[in-house]
This record gives C-alpha cells, structure tokens and sequence, in this order.
C-alpha cells in the first residue's frame, strides 16, 4: 500500500511514517502545504492519502474535495486534533473515508489505513454513530439530504430552518418551538453562520432545495432503486 501524509507538521509526519510503514506499507510522499499536495499527490498516485484537516490556516477538507473526483482509485482519511461535528461532516461529504483524532494509536492508526483502503468506514465507532445520528436527523427533517451544507445543522437547528423558509419570524418560531426568542435568535444567528448565507432568505433557497425530489440521490451519488 502506497501512503501519502500531508501536515504542517514534521515532527508529526515522521510519527505517522513511523507508525505504518512496514513490509505491505510505504509512504512514497509527504507535504506541508495544500500547493505541495496538490502537485505530489498527482505525482506519485497514491492508494491512501492522510490529511490534517488544518493545515497552517488553510483547509484540508478543501483539499480532498479538490483531488477525490480527480483520484478515485486513492482513499482519503482526515488525521486531527478536531473531533468537532461539522468538521467531521465536511471532510466525509468531501469525500473522505475515515476520520481519525491524533491520539490514536500506532496499531489503530495501520489498522484504520488498511481497512479504509479496503473500502470501510475509517473512524472510531462513537465518532461513527454520532455521524449516522445526524444524517437520520437530517433525512428525517428534509426529506432527502440533497444539500450537504444542512449536514452541518444540529436537529433543532432544521427545526428553526423548515419554519424560517416558511416566512415566520423568530418570535414566531420561539411560539412554536416552546423556546425564548432570544434562543431563536440564536439559533437563526447559527444557521446562518453555518451555511455561510448572508441573510434568512439564502437560508431559505438553500433549505427549499434540500426538499427537492432530487434530493434522495444527491448524498450518495445515485437513485435509490
């Protein structure tokens, strides 16, 4: 199995080269930056590529959204110090296939590269249920999950967003919802900031298409049959 490690840095990159090289595993690169991932990665082909997901102020997820449509055959697993959700949302909608925290261990590090190389889902199995969590709790609010950024919304969070796409006010979600308005701001303040939308109204676009009937395809990439 051929390795790529990218991370700022190199002290860490020589621990996880430590960690996994063996006879049936080489790391054949290693970067510090996006730009040298990005020119190494082409390069060299490799099956797995482990990514930090903050790489010296820029985004590792970025990265792996950029280079998985472009390397198919090569598996991507996020490595951070992050256990955050809507970080690990971000990275497995980008196109990784595990999700690793850095305290892991030597053995549970090779383990996890290997069985992600195998197709399976590399993360640690509290990690993994809080991600089914959420994507029920997205499916069963919208109807389909044709919009990855909704991902990123806690349960109560597409409460308060189905109502604000339907014109109400935060007073009038606060009624509805059983909560203060001064929680409902809160809430809207949060949807906003995590769509990354300007206003209520791009909020609302980006909810409404979330809804659309082609939304049972768009989180997995095909039709159900």
């Amino acid at each position: 199995m051929r390795v790529m490690i990218v991370d700022d840095h190199s002290l860490v990159r020589s621990a996880v080269r430590h960690a996994i090289e063996g006879p049936d595993v080489v790391v054949v690169e290693e970067a510090a930056t996006v730009a040298e991932a990005l020119e190494r990665a082409h390069r060299s082909r490799p099956d797995v590529i482990l990514v930090d997901i903050h790489l010296g102020g820029t985004d590792g997820v970025q990265l792996v959204r950029e280079l998985a449509p472009q390397m198919p055959d090569t598996t991507f697993v996020m490595l951070s110090v992050s256990t955050s959700e809507s970080d690990i949302l971000d990275a497995v909608m980008a196109g990784a296939r595990g999700y690793l925290t850095k305290d892991v261990s030597p053995e549970a590090l090779l383990r996890a590269v290997r069985s992600a190389q195998r197709g399976e889902l590399a993360m640690p199995r509290a990690m993994a249920a809080r991600l089914i969590h959420r994507l029920v709790d997205a499916a069963t609010t919208l109807g389909g999950l044709n919009e990855p950024e909704l991902l990123r919304l806690s349960g109560r969070e597409l409460e308060v967003l189905h109502l604000l796409a339907k014109g109400h006010s935060d007073r009038e979600i606060a009624t509805m919802l059983t909560i203060s308005p001064r929680t409902a701001q809160t809430h809207v303040s949060a949807i906003l900031r995590k769509l990354e939308v300007r206003n209520r109204a791009e909020a609302a676009m980006i909810y409404q298409r979330g809804r659309s009937p082609r939304s049972a395809e768009g989180a997995f990439g095909e039709a159900p049959a």
